[in-house]
């Protein structure tokens, strides 16, 4: 049956449908921000329309959907009003946190007030020690009288987060079996995030407490509306690069908050694989932000982000974000500097050249310059207006001497040193040579910006895949299902062979002694007992999930991690490993710790923080569905030409159609590819081949 993959971004909703004999379908809609749910009905109900009459087309088996209204509802703080019950003497954790400054040398500091106001933040007497065992036991009464004065203050979801609770969840299952029979929606950190330290625990736990009443009931009319036009089942993109149901999207809506990037990166990594490039760089650029990630072989992850300038944590696809979009706004500033974004013009009003807005955006600059054509913007179905991106322009051309094509160019300049810094910051800054990767271009605006930002970074090749502008969809659509989960364990292990102890407290002893020769042990042998305990416990508990939400666990897989720390260190390192042998994970350790840092201590003892299991479901569909047979060609047929300005410069440069193209065909710089998602600009300096799957392959000539 067909699958769709959805994805709500700032300007645009997109949509990339995949029918059974692996035909592709894409479309693109302008978002409605009151309301995302409608721009996808209205989707859903054109292309349904958009099918021949004499062919039904067979329902939906799957819509999956990258959503923002996560994290919208706490940057806009907009989420349910929310109280929090927490251990005696902690209920400030959330104001104090970690007391680092963002801004070092910012002078007027602003933070911005927590998620749970200091009346709604409650104390229970209540308290584990360090092990997890109980030193002053929760009282039911007291748990009765907060609760009756939550209810009293209209509060609409409730967060728990005790002390040491990933360690021993009795209290907090007290407190959240009494909220939930009152009807109060409960956030509990141990089935939220069950790991130490306290305040991102109770900032995640709180966080989801907040979003997860909105996302609850955005998604149930979401299902009803998709169930009306055909749709078997909904899931929701989650951060980590998989896909839950819209009911666990619901109960931890906070790990949706990154879906939409997530989708992106899986999609492009498929899809360069594919094409032969193991090592890529991805730029996804929409209306509102742009975001990168390097993936040096696999997808990384990482524990924590940042949303609305909140920790959570979490796995998260490794993705920054720069608020460089199509929509981003330009502006001089009072020293007469211009800037451009982080504010951007949105879906409405949207850029100036959509007829509804009037600030200079970085779209209006590439109309100004005739990078974007308009006859051909959205396939033809949208139509822009040139003469009000030239009106905007003109609003900032005072320092370029009323030249509203200089403001232009300055503009893209501005716009592509932002995406210049992230794609350092994640290439460069952490050891990697950029110049050993490819760059996906991708987003409705990512293959206009591709090769000059190349060609600043001295990356060899872009990679422009068939249907640039969704991409982010396909990734929904092809995404795996994936359950995440983890236990909090602080393990010390001695680093002699087979020497190891499980105590809670960590060892900070410094091993002086040579290590011995580690005898050969088999596998089963040689896993340490706590931790295949604790991974059999998880992994029964993600199976039991995954079939009550009713997926076949046929094709499942399941992938561990172990957080590592080298004894009295305060952060770790996630370790992949198939073994729990320490004679197998140790080594895995010092080599990433060396890897990372520079330096290990083999004889040093180490402690297992966390250990996680991530259950997999592959996708029922392959990236892009077979591949049709493309006609080899060598040259591609103009449908037009236009003066576009490159580098300061105004040049002739051809127009063509890139549904025309055909493997083989070759494209000579300067030159403007159309077609429906997106557009790519191709400088005079590069050129640019269709290869066997119909990506655009571009390289300096």
């Amino acid at each position: 049956m067909p699958i769709l993959g959805v994805d709500t971004g700032g300007t645009f909703t997109d949509f990339y449908l995949i029918a059974d004999d692996g035909a592709v379908t894409v479309s693109k809609r302008p978002s409605t921000p009151d309301d995302p749910a409608r721009a996808i009905l209205d989707g859903l109900a054109e292309l349904a329309a958009s099918s021949p009459v004499t062919h039904h087309p067979s329902p939906i088996s799957d819509l999956v959907h990258g959503s923002t209204v996560a994290a919208n509802a706490i940057i806009e703080r907009k989420g349910a009003r929310t109280a929090l019950i927490t251990t005696r003497g902690f209920r400030d954790v959330l104001v104090i946190g970690r007391q680092i400054r963002p801004k070092l040398y910012d002078l007027a500091p602003r933070r911005e007030p927590p998620l749970v106001p200091g009346d709604l933040r409650l104390e229970a007497n209540e308290r584990l020690d360090h092990h997890g065992k109980v030193l002053q036991a929760i009282d039911p009464a007291e748990i009765e009288t907060l609760l009756d004065y939550v209810q009293q203050n209209g509060v609409e979801s409730l967060a728990v987060c005790f002390l040491f609770s990933f360690l021993n969840p009795g209290h907090e299952r007290v407190v959240a079996e009494a909220a939930r029979r009152r009807g109060i929606p409960t956030s509990a950190s141990h089935e939220v995030l069950p790991e130490h330290r306290e305040y991102e625990r109770t900032s995640t736990t709180v966080a989801n407490a907040y979003v997860a009443p909105v996302m609850e009931r955005y998604l149930s009319r979401l299902e009803e509306g998709v169930r009306k036009h055909g749709v078997k089942r909904l899931r929701i993109m989650s951060s980590n690069g998989g896909s839950i149901t819209a009911q666990a999207a619901g109960r931890l809506a906070i790990r949706t908050a990154l879906s939409g990037p997530a989708g992106g990166v899986a999609g492009a990594f498929a899809l360069a694989q594919r094409a032969g490039f193991e090592r890529i760089i991805t730029l996804d650029m929409g209306g509102t932000s742009t975001d990168v990630a390097l993936c040096p072989g696999r997808i990384l992850e990482r524990d924590e982000t940042l949303v609305g300038e909140l920790p959570i944590r979490g796995p998260t696809v490794d993705v920054l974000s720069v608020g460089a979009g199509g929509g981003s706004i330009a502006r001089i500033d009072e020293g007469g500097a211009l800037h451009v974004g982080p504010e951007s013009a949105g879906a409405d009003p949207g850029p100036a050249c959509y007829g509804r807005g009037s600030e200079p955006t970085v779209t209006d600059a590439h109309v100004v310059l005739g990078r974007i054509a308009p006859q051909h913007f959205l396939g033809g179905r949208m139509s822009i207006e040139p003469e009000l991106s030239f009106t905007a322009m003109r609003r900032i051309d005072t320092p370029f001497g009323g030249d509203a094509h200089r403001a232009a160019a300055a503009v893209l300049r501005v716009a592509n040193a932002n995406m210049e810094r992230a794609l350092r910051i994640i290439s460069v800054e952490r050891g990697h040579d950029q110049r050993d990767f490819t760059l996906v271009a991708f987003g409705g605006a990512g293959p206009l910006h591709a090769c000059e930002l190349a060609t600043a970074l001295r990356i060899p090749c872009v990679l422009i895949p068939p249907h640039p502008g969704v991409l982010s969809a396909l990734g929904m659509a092809t995404a795996p299902i994936v359950n995440d989960l983890s236990a909090a364990l602080m393990l010390t292990l001695d680093t002699g062979a087979e020497a190891h102890h499980d105590a809670l407290l960590p060892d900070v002893r410094t091993r002086t002694r040579p290590l011995p020769a580690r005898p050969e042990v088999s596998k089963e042998r040689a896993e340490h007992p706590r931790l295949a305990g604790i991974r059999d416990d998880l992994e029964e508990r993600g199976r039991k999930e995954l079939e009550s939400e009713g997926f076949s666990l046929e094709g499942l897989t399941t992938q561990m991690f172990l957080e590592m720390r080298y004894a009295g260190q305060s952060y770790e390192l996630s370790i992949p490993t198939d073994s729990l042998a320490p004679d197998a994970f140790l080594p895995a350790f010092h080599a990433a710790h060396h890897e990372r840092y520079g330096h290990n201590d083999e004889m040093r003892a180490v402690e297992v923080v966390t250990i996680r299991l991530k259950l997999v479901l592959p996708a029922t569909v392959g990236a892009t569905g077979p591949s049709p047979p493309r006609p080899t060609d060598t040259g591609a047929s103009a449908i037009g030409a236009r003066a576009v300005g490159f580098e300061s410069k105004r040049t002739r440069a051809a127009i063509v159609e890139r549904g025309g193209l055909r493997e083989g065909t070759r494209i000579g710089g300067p030159a403007i590819v159309v077609q429906m998602d997106s557009t790519t600009a191709i400088p005079p300096a590069w050129r640019a081949l269709v290869d066997e799957v119909g990506n655009l392959i571009l390289t300096a000539s």
